[in-house]
């Protein structure tokens, strides 16, 4: 057909638009809208695009950006800032998933290579869906969804050696199987060394010399060249574009122009990655449902059992109590991209057989649809299925700030201990006005004990918590979070309770001076960057904070 490639693309951006704005309006992530367009457009459906050739094109595209994303991001600093959940759990959860998948695979007659490849795609996670639904539920900082984060950012890393991993096997060398295994990591630190010196002594000055010029547009390109130009080297060396693509991303994360090389490579990532997607959608056979549906959805029962069995398990063992391990379990109950990544590059290296691949295919987009209803219910899920577990967790948290709070009247509770909270509890102090902070960063907590400081651990959108903070006998409230979602939430759950309590509240958006005060603020404070206070003399005179109180009328 004349012009096929422009009719393609431009089907898939109506298609694309339409679903996107679809799924946002119901709440929805993005990603599955792809997902179902290229379900929808695929030869397995409408047929709107039937070359598969071009498709696997697409979709290594995709994968190139998305791995150079994960590299992008990639942190050593995080990396030990977080090691129990990143090395405990998420070494734990990978390797246990990894070994039962392998070993039910051998059960059905599956060899053990391929086994162990679909248990490193079984064992992902999306990242997409997770930090987008649990930033949007305010519960990224939570116990279980720093835990989440940890396990997620190990499942990244684990990414790498599979790809590497499934090159090999795809390569199909004689030699023992533990051979394979040796040779995987002896290849993959020899061209990790390679690059990631060329990356220190060759790139960090040659970056610096582009930067000069002070040219986007040249800025722009020399990324794309280094990424394009690592995914040669990587595929050149027997491996993966992808791998080379992380690489790149590791690279320049490690330079001074880390925050704008992920600006400028922003839409090129957005774009290709909802390609990305489209192509995975694309990839399974409607044509073959009737054959491989129940198998796939038995595959999918049994992947979102097992992890979040195992997951659940990794936690217990890492010493967390059983509503938070089970919240753990349920935020990643699911398949991810980057286990569709490694499945793209399996089918492609023909590392696992084409049949077994669509079964996989198929049950993780079904787990991938449940996916959203699991993560944005996990509380609700886990008191229900378990009330006395949540219930004692709840306990927890409550009774430690219940103790300090008994003391406490006409205090003032500050939500969030970052920089604005510690000034805010540093100038509150200094007027001799009581006060206990609120913050569900586990290391600011420690932080501002250690100190001395009136700080609990705990989440102030909890309604729970907000009564063992002696709510009814506080005299303010001060949210120092700069999150709108979070904000609007505690906002909400505060008016729930008490109607004229003054609530104090900071924004760095105009467009959110009404809806804060409509949810009930009492006075916003527009936040200018640098400045770490959020109150003065003149805040704690018009609410009565200066020591004057006035017990509010029972």
């Amino acid at each position: 057909m004349e012009h096929a490639f422009l009719n393609h693309a431009l089907f898939m951006l109506i298609a694309a638009v339409a679903s996107v704005a679809l799924f946002l309006r119901l709440g929805l992530p993005p990603i599955l809208g792809y997902l179902i367009v290229g379900m929808l457009m695929g030869p397995g459906a409408a047929g709107f695009i039937s070359d598969s050739t071009q498709i696997r094109s697409w979709a290594e595209i995709g994968i190139v950006f998305l791995m150079f994303t994960i590299g992008l991001e990639f942190s050593w600093p995080v990396l030990r800032h977080m090691k129990s959940a990143v090395l405990g759990l998420g070494g734990l959860q990978v390797m246990l998933t990894m070994i039962l998948i392998d070993l039910l695979a051998i059960v059905v007659g599956i060899p053990w290579e391929q086994g162990l490849v679909i248990g490193g795609i079984i064992a992902m996670s999306s990242t997409a869906l997770v930090t987008k639904i649990l930033a949007d539920q305010a519960e990224l900082q939570t116990r279980h969804g720093r835990n989440s984060l940890g396990i997620l950012l190990f499942q990244d890393i684990m990414v790498v050696p599979l790809l590497i991993l499934v090159g090999l096997l795809g390569q199909e060398r004689a030699m023992p199987g533990s051979w394979a295994l040796a040779m995987a990591a002896a290849e993959g630190l020899i061209v990790l060394s390679c690059i990631l010196a060329f990356g220190h002594w060759v790139l960090r000055p040659l970056i610096r010399e582009i930067a000069r010029f002070q040219s986007a547009e040249l800025f722009t390109l020399f990324v794309l060249l280094i990424v394009l130009a690592s995914a040669w080297m990587t595929e050149r060396a027997g491996l993966s574009l992808a791998l080379g693509a992380f690489l790149a991303g590791v690279m320049l994360s490690e330079t001074e122009f880390h925050h704008q090389v992920a600006s400028e490579i922003r839409p090129f990532r957005d774009v290709l990655l909802g390609l990305f997607f489209i192509t995975v959608g694309m990839m399974l056979d409607l044509g073959r449902l009737p054959q491989i549906g129940a198998q796939a959805f038995l595959l999918a029962c049994l992947l979102i059992i097992t992890k979040l069995l195992i997951i659940t398990l990794a936690c217990r063992i890492g010493s967390w109590n059983m509503a938070v391990a089970f919240r753990t379990g349920l935020c990643l109950a699911h398949g991810g991209e980057f286990g569709f990544a490694i499945l793209i590059l399996a089918l492609d290296e023909k590392a696992i057989d084409p049949l077994i691949g669509q079964i996989v295919l198929t049950a993780m987009l079904i787990s991938m649809l449940l996916a959203p209803l699991l993560i944005r219910f996990n509380g609700s899920l886990t008191a229900r299925l378990m009330p006395n577990a949540a219930k004692r967790s709840r306990e927890e948290i409550s009774s430690d700030i219940r103790d300090k709070a008994k003391r406490l009247s006409h205090h003032v509770i500050v939500c969030g201990y970052g920089r604005i909270g510690h000034h805010t509890v540093e100038f509150l102090r200094s007027h001799h006005v009581p006060c206990l902070a609120i913050e569900l960063d586990l290391d600011k907590v420690r932080q501002g004990k250690n100190q001395g400081r009136p700080v609990s651990y705990g989440d102030a959108a909890s309604l729970e918590l907000l009564r063992a903070c002696g709510l009814e006998r506080a005299a303010a409230v001060i949210i120092t979070m700069i999150d709108f979602a979070t904000v609007m939430k505690i906002l909400k759950r505060i008016r729930s309770m008490d109607r004229d309590i003054p609530v104090v509240v900071r924004t760095r958006k105009e467009i959110h001076l009404y809806q804060l005060y409509q949810a009930g603020a009492s006075e916003v404070i527009a936040d200018t960057f640098g400045n770490h206070f959020m109150l003065t003399e003149e805040v704690l005179k018009r609410w009565r904070l200066d020591g004057a109180f006035t017990p509010k009328a029972s």
